[in-house]
C-alpha cells in the first residue's frame, strides 16, 4: 500500500508506479495516485497532451486527488483494461475508474471509437475531498492553448457548462455527469474554475474543481476530441446508426433521447454505464480466447492483456511501448522514442500472442508487413521500424523544453536509428511469418513471391556487418546475435518451402548459405579461450546475452557444450566476468565494449527472460539448470509493478526503468513461462 500525503510538494512518481489503459488507438499512463501522466491523442504517435512523467512542472496533467493524507492502492478488474484507484483513510474510501471505451467487437474497426477518455469518480464508504485539476499541455507542451467555458448541451436534464481547451492542431472539451446511486441522496455539486499554472511554464490555462463527497455520489469525468460541427442535420437513434457506432440501439435509446450532429450522443448516466460495461464484455470476451492452461497463468493473461493494448487496430501494426523518453537509467542519456513499429519487437510480440491462440492479431500484422514487401527500399530492404501509419520518416528531435523523468534529458521523439541497417530483423520477420501461415493464414501465391524475394535478399547480404538488436550507434560489425537471425530467416524460409510445397527456384542456394552461414558462425563467433560465443565476430571477448537466442530459435542444441559454456559465463556475476547481478540479466557490460551512446543502465528483462527458457531447455538434460530457470523466473515476476506490469530495465537497487509498458519484456515472459511450464509438467518436476 503507498501512502501519501497531499500537502508535501509532488515530485516525479517512479515509473513503476503507473498502469496503463488504452483502446487500440492510443494509451494513457495513470499513476497511482490518479494522475494522468503521459497520453497521445488520437494515435499512439500523436503528440503529448499529458506528459508530466517527463516534466513534473509543465508536462501536462489530469489528476483527482484526495486532499487529505490518504492511502492508495490499485488494480485491474478481473480480465481487463479498465483501472480502479482506490484512495483510503479512515474518514472515507474512494473509487476511480479510468478506461477508454471499446464499444465494437474484436477486428471490427467500422465501428469508429470515442475519443474519450473516462475517469469515474465514486465513493463507497463515508465522505472524501478531493480535487481534480486538467492541465493538457498540447504538441509536448509547445503549443499555446486557450480555455473557455460553454454550455454543455450533450448532459441530459442538466444545465451546466463544459470547458474547451483549444490549440491550434486540437480542440478537448471537457465534461461530467453527477449522480446519486443511493435514493433520498442530492446529486453532487461540481463547480469547475480557472486554474493558472503559467508560473509553472504552462501555455495556456488550466481547470480545476474541489469536490466534497459522500457514499453513494459518483462524478464521471469526459475529456474528449471536440466533435465537429458543420451544421449536420438532427438524426435519432436508429438501428443503422447503432451498427456504424458498434452500439446497441437499445444502448443509444437508453443514453439520447436524441443524436445531435456528427453522432454526438446526450449523456446521462445509463449511457455512460453502458460504455462501461461493453468496454469490460469486450476485454473479458477477448482474453478468453486465451489457450493458455499452465502455470503463472495470471502472470501471462497480464501480458497477453498489455500486449493487446500495443496493437494499433487500424493497421495492425504493434508499438514496441506506448511511452516514450522514459531513461534506462535516472539521469542518463538512453532515452528513447519508443511508439513506433519495430519489425523485430512486433513479430516477437505476435509469436506470443500466437502461442496463445490469438491468430487473428497475427493475420492483421502480417497484412501490415506485407504491405510493407510491396514497398521495400530501392535496393530491397526493409526498414528496421516503421510508423503505425506504415510511413518510414522517424526524425528524431530533442525536446529540450522538458526537463525529462527526474531530470534524465534529452527527451526524444522520433528514432533516428531508423535508417540503420540491422539484419536481424530478417529473422525475426521470418519466424513470424513462419508461425503465422502454420497456425493462422496460409500463404497464397502472392505473398509466398514476397516472401521469397525477402529471404533471397537475405541470402545476398548475409555476410554483411550491421549494427544488430541492440541499435549500438558506433561502428558496423558482424553482431552474433544478427548471424544467427539471419540463419533463422533462411532456415524459416526453406521449411515453408518444404511444408506447403512451394516453388523455390534458388533453393540449392537457399541450403548451401543457410549451412556456410552455421559454420561461419560457428567458427568466427567462438573464443576457444573463454569458451563463449563473442557478441561479435571482431569482439569475441565480449560476452552478450543475446546469444542466449540460439536454442530458442532452433540454431542450437540447448545442451549442445558450447552453449551450456556459455550461458554458464552470463550466469556469472559482472565481477568474474559475467551478466547476471541479482538473477537479473544485463546485455552487454557498457564498460568493455563502445556502444556509441555513453551512460549507464540497468538489467535488462528481456535478457533475464531469455536466459531463463535457455535454462529451460538446457534444464531438460541438467536438473539443476532446471531448477535455476523456476528460482530465476520466480524473482523476475517480484519486479512486475503492483498491477503485473513490466517495464525494460531494472536498476541495481530493483527499480523499474525504461519506457512502460514494454512490449519486448510481456512477450518474453509470456515465451518463458509457456516453455517453462510446459518442461516442469512433460518431467513431473
Amino acid at each position: 500500500m503507498n501512502v501519501r500525503d497531499p500537502t508535501v510538494e509532488r515530485d516525479y512518481i517512479p515509473i513503476a508506479d503507473h498502469a496503463i489503459i488504452g483502446n487500440l488507438r492510443t494509451a494513457a499512463l495513470i499513476s497511482l495516485d490518479g494522475s494522468v501522466e503521459s497520453y497521445c491523442i488520437p494515435n499512439f504517435d500523436s503528440p503529448s497532451v499529458f506528459a508530466r512523467i517527463l516534466d513534473k512542472y509543465k508536462g501536462g496533467h489530469f489528476s483527482i486527488t484526495p486532499t487529505v493524507p490518504f492511502a492508495t492502492k490499485q488494480n485491474y478488474l478481473p480480465n481487463s483494461n479498465i483501472l480502479q484507484t482506490k484512495f483510503l483513510n479512515d474518514e472515507g474510501v474512494v473509487n476511480v475508474t479510468d478506461f477508454l471505451p471499446r464499444h465494437g467487437n474484436d477486428g471490427d474497426s467500422s465501428a469508429p471509437p470515442l475519443f474519450w477518455l473516462i475517469r469515474r469518480v465514486e465513493v463507497i464508504r463515508g465522505v472524501a475531498s478531493l480535487r481534480m485539476e486538467c492541465a493538457p499541455a498540447f504538441n509536448y507542451a509547445r503549443d499555446e492553448h486557450t480555455t473557455e467555458f460553454l454550455p454543455d448541451d450533450s448532459v441530459e436534464y442538466c444545465h451546466q457548462k463544459k470547458v474547451r481547451f483549444k490549440s491550434p492542431n486540437l480542440e478537448l472539451d471537457l465534461r461530467y455527469v453527477s449522480e446519486a446511486t443511493l435514493d433520498n441522496l442530492p446529486e453532487p455539486e461540481v463547480n469547475i474554475d480557472y486554474l493558472d499554472l503559467s508560473k509553472e511554464g504552462h501555455l495556456g490555462p488550466a481547470v480545476c474543481c474541489n469536490l466534497s463527497l459522500v457514499e453513494g455520489q459518483r462524478v464521471t469525468f469526459i475529456l474528449r476530441i471536440c466533435p465537429e460541427r458543420v451544421g449536420a442535420p438532427e438524426a435519432r437513434p436508429t438501428q443503422e446508426l447503432a451498427d456504424r457506432l458498434g452500439i446497441p440501439l437499445e444502448v443509444l435509446i437508453a443514453g439520447a433521447s436524441k443524436m445531435r450532429p456528427q453522432d454526438d450522443p446526450l449523456l446521462n448516466a445509463d449511457f455512460l454505464e453502458q460504455l462501461f460495461h461493453l468496454t469490460h464484455e469486450y476485454w473479458n470476451n477477448w482474453i478468453r480466447k486465451s489457450t493458455y492452461q499452465g502455470s503463472w497463468r495470471e502472470a501471462v493473461n497480464r501480458s497477453a492483456l498489455a500486449l493487446k493494448l500495443l496493437i494499433y487496430e487500424p493497421t495492425g501494426a504493434v508499438v514496441a511501448s506506448p511511452t516514450f523518453s522514459l531513461p534506462e537509467y535516472i539521469g542518463g542519456t538512453r532515452n528513447w522514442y519508443y511508439p513506433a513499429s519495430w519489425i523485430r519487437d512486433s513479430s516477437f510480440t505476435l509469436y506470443a500472442l500466437i502461442r496463445l491462440g490469438f491468430t487473428q492479431e497475427a493475420n492483421a500484422y502480417l497484412e501490415f508487413i506485407f504491405d510493407r514487401l510491396r514497398d521495400k527500399n530501392p535496393d530491397g530492404s526493409l526498414q528496421i521500424m516503421y510508423t503505425i501509419h506504415g510511413g518510414k520518416d522517424l526524425p528524431e528531435i530533442e525536446l529540450s523544453h522538458l526537463d525529462g523523468h527526474k531530470g534524465s534529458k534529452p527527451v526524444r521523439i522520433g528514432n533516428g536509428a531508423a535508417n540503420h541497417t540491422q539484419l536481424d530483423i530478417y529473422g525475426e520477420l521470418m519466424d513470424c511469418i513462419y508461425l503465422g501461415q502454420k497456425f493462422g493464414r496460409p500463404l497464397g501465391y502472392d505473398t509466398w513471391v514476397l516472401v521469397r524475394d525477402l529471404v533471397d535478399y537475405v541470402v545476398d547480404h548475409c555476410r554483411e556487418p550491421d549494427l544488430s538488436i541492440w541499435e549500438v550507434r558506433g561502428k558496423d560489425r558482424h553482431f552474433t546475435y544478427s548471424k544467427i537471425m539471419l540463419w533463422v530467416a533462411i532456415d524459416r524460409g526453406i521449411r515453408i518451402v518444404e511444408k506447403r510445397s512451394l516453388p523455390c527456384p534458388q533453393r540449392s542456394v537457399w541450403y548451401a548459405t543457410r549451412d556456410a552461414l552455421y559454420e561461419e558462425i560457428m567458427t568466427k563467433a567462438w573464443n576457444p579461450t573463454l569458451k563463449v560465443f563473442g557478441q561479435s565476430y571482431e569482439e569475441t571477448d565480449v560476452l552478450d546475452s543475446a546469444v542466449l537466442i540460439m536454442p530458442l530459435v532452433f540454431f542450437m542444441a540447448p545442451a549442445d557444450p558450447r552453449f551450456v559454456s556459455t550461458l554458464k559465463q552470463i550466469l556469472k556475476s559482472p565481477e568474474r566476468g559475467g551478466l547476471t547481478s541479482n538473477n537479473l540479466v544485463y546485455r552487454y557490460d557498457v564498460t568493455k565494449t563502445d556502444d556509441g551512446v555513453g551512460g549507464k543502465e540497468g538489467t535488462f528483462c528481456l535478457c533475464t527472460l531469455w536466459c531463463v527458457e535457455a535454462l529451460t531447455r538446457a534444464g531438460e538434460y541438467d536438473r539443476p539448470l532446471l531448477t535455476r530457470a523456476i528460482a530465476m523466473f520466480e524473482d523476475f515476476l517480484l519486479y512486475s509493478n503492483h498491477v503485473g506490469l513490466c517495464t525494460e530495465e531494472i536498476s541495481d537497487a530493483g527499480d523499474a526503468l525504461g519506457n512502460a509498458v514494454q512490449g519486448f519484456t510481456h512477450v518474453t515472459l509470456i515465451s518463458a513461462a509457456y516453455n517453462l511450464s510446459r518442461t516442469v509438467t512433460r518431467l513431473k518436476y
